[in-house]
């Protein structure tokens, strides 16, 4: 693929998030719906396209460290040292701040967040839209994730806002992340592995 093309789609992608839109694009794993993750009807418009309860939280891709300290209430100290040892995308689970859309945190509180480090579609579009961006897999709640574009229910694909062309052709199969909750004490608890 061109860069040129690449450099349309992030742009359009933007685009669409910078109107509060709902997006169906190729994260650092698999496919997934995502929006603003300050906009909160945006992340409504998320729960309604997958029919998924609302207790059900959503992570939040960030670009950086810095992000990540914007939207987490408590931020891992070792945090650093964290993003340097993952061998493949890895959320935590940390108390949410209150710059993220209130209908996105978990009835406890928290949020989901991913730096995201190994994609760079993703990195471009987290970094320009300048906001954390919904991650949610695309699939209807209840049902399988999709590991491929060709996976996803047409529903879904008709009902978002914008469509990302970049990927859809990949047939290399993509898993979800790794969830792991950060303890007061700065260990990690295992929640997805």
């Amino acid at each position: 693929m061109s860069s040129k093309f690449f450099r349309e789609e992030v742009d359009a992608a933007v685009d669409a998030l910078l109107m509060q839109q709902v997006i169906l694009y190729p994260t650092d794993t698999v496919w997934g719906l995502g929006c603003d993750a300050e906009v909160p009807r945006a992340v409504e418009q998320v729960y309604r396209l997958k029919q998924r309860p609302a207790e059900k939280a959503c992570i939040v891709l960030v670009a950086d460290e810095g992000m990540f300290a914007r939207y987490a209430e408590v931020v891992p100290p070792n945090l650093t040292e964290l993003l340097a040892a993952q061998t493949r995308p890895t959320t935590y689970v940390v108390p949410g701040s209150r710059h993220l859309a209130p209908n996105l945190l978990a009835p406890d509180g928290t949020i989901g967040l991913r730096v995201v480090q190994t994609d760079e579609f993703c990195q471009k579009v987290v970094r320009r839209l300048g906001h954390g961006l919904v991650s949610t897999s695309a699939n209807l709640s209840g049902d399988p994730t999709p590991g491929l574009f060709s996976e996803i229910n047409p529903v879904l694909v008709r009902n978002a806002d914008y469509v990302a062309h970049w990927r859809q052709q990949d047939e290399t199969r993509a898993s979800p992340s790794r969830v792991v909750r950060v303890r007061a004490d700065g260990t990690l608890e295992v929640l997805r592995d």
